[in-house]
């Protein structure tokens, strides 16, 4: 057995185990927004699904209100609100799914970590 592996299997714990049991292999995107709320930044992920869905609501307000202004003035701030609404939902939705994708990279890693520990023990 090398070093690294070694190194490998030493750092791999009960916990590391316990993690990729609670990750299914084919997970739908409902149940890995579920997985984002937990962990250290749970919190954050929380509080950012609550801002985009009032991020959302005011968006459909102000489009319908750009839609139905009277006035050409209004008809433009309306409208550029909702461009500005638009945009921070996007930018919030890229945070979402990058953070739902490092869960996703994550466990691929914490797999590839137990195969090894697997067959490393399996050679000693």
């Amino acid at each position: 057995m090398t070093t690294q592996d070694e190194r490998i299997t030493a750092a791999l714990d009960h916990d590391d185990h316990a993690f990729l049991a609670s990750l299914d292999t084919d997970r739908g995107m409902f149940k890995q927004i579920g997985d984002s709320w937990k962990g250290p930044l749970g919190g954050w992920a929380k509080f950012s699904f609550a801002i985009a869905i009032v991020i959302g609501l005011g968006l459909a307000y102000c489009f319908f209100r750009a839609v139905t202004a009277d006035t050409t003035d209004a008809m433009v701030g309306w409208g550029l609100t909702t461009i500005g609404l638009l945009i921070m939902q996007g930018f919030l939705k890229e945070w979402m799914f990058a953070r739902m994708n490092m869960l996703t990279v994550l466990s691929e890693v914490k797999r590839l970590q137990v195969q090894v520990a697997m067959l490393s023990e399996d050679r000693g």
